[in-house]
């Protein structure tokens, strides 16, 4: 109940000498007592004056704050939620990012694998005039086959001992002749070499000693084709170095005279 009047009114006793408390003592310990009561009423007024206001504010403060509580706390479970729902959309688009990256590597792997089969799609087409023609030569070559294999043999079994005039003497002008005569077909031109040895044997000839010239591996063949013995006549010694070097490995055994 104390107001400004009141203040003002108990105001001139505060201004008196005699209004303290030493005096109070000396008169009355009731009426000192009283007196310190009002003095800390006139006290307690002032400040209570200057914190009620603060009180009130606080309560309004916390009212907004509580308010303002609230609706963070409705809007942290919307963020929540819109998190939740963003997680899960992440998740999809995650998702959709790796079935794309799958769906793209098969593309190029798909293109690649096309562009390889076109390549060869494109070779063999080129390959088919090549293969066409081969087949053709094939069935010609059927055909010519009987004579060829007969110029062979007469050449594995008779040529040995001839030199290489009298050897084409014999294929060309006799052979052939006779085949001809006798309606056989044949190739006319026919290269024994290639029909009877293929070329990596004669490299490895070559690697052992053997020359390479035609007539050097036309002896080469008729020593290691026919079914007899040969017989070399060999003044410089290259067919002797040769077959023993082509069979070192098969333990020959060489006899000196």
């Amino acid at each position: 109940t104390i107001n400004d009047e009141t203040v003002e009114l108990v105001q001139p006793y505060f201004e008196m000498e005699d209004y303290t408390l030493q005096h109070g003592q000396k008169v009355c310990g009731n009426v000192a007592g009283l007196l310190s009561w009002t003095q800390a009423m006139v006290v307690f007024y002032g400040v209570n004056r200057e914190v009620l206001p603060l009180k009130a504010n606080l309560a309004k403060q916390e009212g907004r704050l509580k308010i303002a509580n609230a609706e963070k706390d409705k809007a942290q479970a919307e963020l929540d939620e819109k998190q939740a729902e963003l997680d899960k959309v992440q998740a999809k688009f995650d998702a959709a990012m790796k079935e794309k990256m799958d769906l793209e590597n098969d593309a190029e792997t798909c293109k690649r694998k096309m562009q390889a089969a076109s390549a060869l799609i494109d070779g063999l087409s080129g390959e088919k005039v090549r293969w066409t023609q081969q087949s053709k030569e094939f069935k010609s070559q059927i055909k010519r086959l009987v004579g060829d294999i007969l110029l062979c043999t007469g050449f594995l079994s008779y040529c040995g001992p001839f030199n290489q005039d009298f050897r084409n003497l014999l294929l060309k002008d006799l052979w052939e002749a006779e085949l001809k005569a006798h309606k056989i077909p044949f190739s006319d031109d026919l290269n024994l070499i290639s029909m009877l040895v293929d070329p990596p044997t004669i490299s490895e000839w070559n690697l052992q000693g053997l020359p390479g010239d035609h007539l050097s591996i036309q002896n080469g063949i008729i020593v290691t084709k026919a079914s007899r013995y040969p017989l070399l006549i060999d003044p410089q010694t290259q067919g002797k170095a040769w077959v023993k070097n082509k069979e070192q490995d098969n333990e020959l055994q060489v006899n000196s005279v």
